[in-house]
């Protein structure tokens, strides 16, 4: 009988990840943080607390956060941060929606926080965005919205304060 290597050892279908098994390893795992995300997407503009989707996906919260990060490379909040971004930008391009009315469409409770996020994140005020795909707009006709989309998706994987210390330290 040839000997047993354990480490490359396959565990059967109905058993638990190991613990401090990498999120990646587990399709269960990572098939309820794909549920959540779906979510996300679905109805970004609803308030997403971390013990909101980590009920969603059937695990606890430090686990869902923790996986989350780890299968994604961003946390949670900054990948909602980040879908909402998006639609505010195409309702600014596409659309004739107060700015008012696109900060709550797009799940802000706040516009002086919609304002202070969304130039945080995108370099402009979203009445500049606004005036700028405007004037873009004859131009933008021609591409696609999925690759429109994937060139204005924000970047977020670094918190916004670390944006803002750059900024104001000018190593941005």
């Amino acid at each position: 009988m040839p000997p047993r290597d354990d480490h490359n050892a396959q565990l059967p279908a109905s058993s638990p990840a190991p613990v401090g098994a990498d999120a990646l390893e587990d399709p269960a795992l990572l098939r309820r943080l794909l549920r959540a995300k779906d979510r996300m997407d679905a109805a970004s503009h609803e308030a997403w607390p971390v013990k909101r989707l980590a009920e969603v996906s059937g695990v606890s919260e430090a686990h869902f956060a923790r996986s989350f990060k780890r299968a994604f490379g961003v946390p949670p909040h900054r990948y909602l941060l980040t879908r909402r971004i998006e639609q505010a930008t195409t309702l600014l391009r596409d659309t004739e929606l107060s700015i008012t009315e696109i900060a709550f469409a797009t799940g802000w409770e706040s516009l002086g926080t919609f304002g202070r996020i969304f130039r945080d994140i995108t370099g402009q005020s979203p009445s500049a965005m606004r005036l700028e795909a405007q004037a873009n707009m004859p131009q933008l006709d021609r591409v696609p919205a999925c690759v429109l989309k994937a060139a204005q998706r924000p970047d977020l994987t670094i918190a916004v304060l670390e944006k803002r210390r750059r900024v104001v330290k000018d190593t941005f």
